[in-house]
């Protein structure tokens, strides 16, 4: 059951009114339909908005996040080379232990 709301549901808009290369805007994270309508949409849909702003906010700090990651790995590469700079996760894989046994 729906819980009755008595105010209406604010706009996430925070003025920063431009839009990415796939189309969202850069300060609230909308697609154009999204924006455009957003006074013609139900509470309920308005709600599903948001809730899909939030979900693209994080895809979006997640993206940044590994970037920057892969950029610290690329660095500390150049800096020296002969540094293994492997994932502990990686190099677990790798190892062999056919023959261990617990006694």
């Amino acid at each position: 059951m729906e819980q009755l709301s008595f105010l209406e549901v604010p706009s996430p808009c925070i003025g920063v009114c431009q839009t990415d290369a796939r189309g969202y805007c850069a300060g609230c994270l909308r697609n154009r339909d999204e924006r455009f309508n957003w006074l013609h949409f139900s509470d309920a849909q308005k709600h599903n908005i948001i809730r899909l702003c939030l979900q693209r906010k994080r895809r979006r700090q997640y993206a940044k996040y590994k970037a920057h990651q892969i950029a610290i790995k690329e660095q500390q590469a150049e800096v020296n080379p002969q540094l293994d700079f492997e994932p502990e996760s990686e190099k677990e894989e790798k190892l062999d232990l056919g023959d261990f046994s617990l006694d």
